[in-house]
């Protein structure tokens, strides 16, 4: 074999080395840009994960604000309850004391003048009285 041939077999082996090292250098780059995108679409996806994650917080916490609104409104609404089922009784009370004093004069009237049950007119406190359910 002669010098020439050596020569060129070298060159041959140095050009497919150096075509092998650019084509795996060039894969390599494409990979390393590849990773690097799905390295920033995963920081983003992320970023939008914990956005996300902050907006359900917050709207976590406006619920528990209107549920204890509502717990508010709900104790408010019974006490009023309760007051008004009080006054209520009051009145109920003050109405069955009136009608017991108006049956006492009328009882005394009676006695006054037993007669006075004729000439009475229709719809006196004895003969019907509201709530009695007539």
């Amino acid at each position: 074999m002669d010098t020439t041939a050596l020569v060129w077999i070298i060159v041959g082996v140095i050009v497919l080395l150096v075509i092998v090292g650019l084509i795996l250098y060039l894969a390599n780059r494409r990979s390393r840009e590849r990773m690097e995108q799905q390295r920033a679409a995963d920081r983003q996806k992320a970023a939008d994960l914990r956005e996300n994650a902050a907006q359900v917080e917050l709207d976590a916490r406006e619920n528990e604000a209107q549920a204890a609104r509502a717990q508010a409104d709900a104790a408010q609404a019974e006490i009023d309850a309760e007051r008004l089922r009080r006054e209520s009784a009051l009145y109920e009370s003050d109405a069955n004391k009136l009608r017991d004093d108006s049956s006492e004069q009328a009882r005394r009237a009676d006695e006054i003048d037993p007669r006075a049950d004729d000439d009475r007119p229709s719809g006196s406190a004895d003969e019907a009285r509201p709530g009695d359910g007539l």
